[in-house]
């Protein structure tokens, strides 16, 4: 391993530690700080992308580094917060156990990206940073106390098994969702999408800070916005 290869190998690991530690978090119910690493290793999930093309330093073992990283922050943490979230809002009920399920559905999302060359400008299924970021902040807004409505759902036995096995069957359904990552061969339509997505991200921040309410709602919206307006599109061949 050369050190030009090891730059972006070492962004991946800060990724990895970053949902290592926010598990700790998480299981300790302080959902803030677990959503704070959780957003630091999607930090770093860009940069070491970023990094490895800049650098010309793609690798095998950067790949898969990348994919057993993105497991643990964006697989593993989210569903062990709604876990903990569960079991806080109703302890010892069966149905805490549900959102345990997206750990293996991402794995399978994961490993069928490292296999598909044909993702790139749309990606078949939801990826998992948008699914941990939806999931980790809808915890975060619940515990808040800003959402009673979210709180009552959540402490039923339909609301967070339900959105479980949701959010793990649009992890490897083959319906198409935008890409973020920009190319240089990118089309109007494309750049058009991405623009009312920054503007829709935009407004859920402002309606955040004049409203008041708790910074997880403003990830809230924007990952709600971005599930649906994918969907929407999807469906009809947008």
């Amino acid at each position: 391993m050369t050190l030009r290869s090891s730059i972006p190998n070492t962004i991946t690991s800060m990724n990895l530690l970053c949902g290592a530690v926010g598990v700790v978090f998480a299981f300790r119910r302080e959902f803030d700080a677990a959503f704070a690493f959780m957003i630091a290793g999607a930090v770093c999930d860009f940069l070491d992308g970023f990094a490895a093309r800049l650098l010309g330093a793609y690798s095998d073992l950067g790949k898969e580094l990348d994919s057993l990283s993105d497991l643990v922050t964006f697989g593993l943490l989210p569903s062990v917060m709604l876990f903990n979230l569960s079991e806080t809002l109703s302890p010892g009920a069966w149905y805490c156990w549900a959102p345990l399920l997206m750990v293996i559905f991402s794995a399978l999302r994961l490993a069928k990206f490292n296999i598909d060359d044909s993702q790139g400008t749309y990606f078949a299924g939801l990826p998992t940073p948008a699914n941990a970021l939806f999931c980790a902040s809808l915890c975060c807004l619940i515990g808040s106390g800003d959402s009673a409505f979210l709180a009552r759902w959540a402490s039923g036995p339909v609301f967070l098994p339900v959105l479980s096995v949701v959010m793990s069957a649009l992890l490897v359904c083959r319906l198409r969702m935008l890409s973020l990552k920009f190319h240089k061969g990118d089309g109007r339509s494309l750049k058009i999408k991405r623009s009312v997505l920054v503007l829709a991200v935009v407004l859920c921040a402002a309606v955040c800070a004049l409203a008041g309410l708790h910074w997880s709602f403003a990830v809230f919206s924007a990952m709600l916005l971005y599930i649906v307006g994918n969907l929407a599109c999807s469906v009809a061949h947008i």
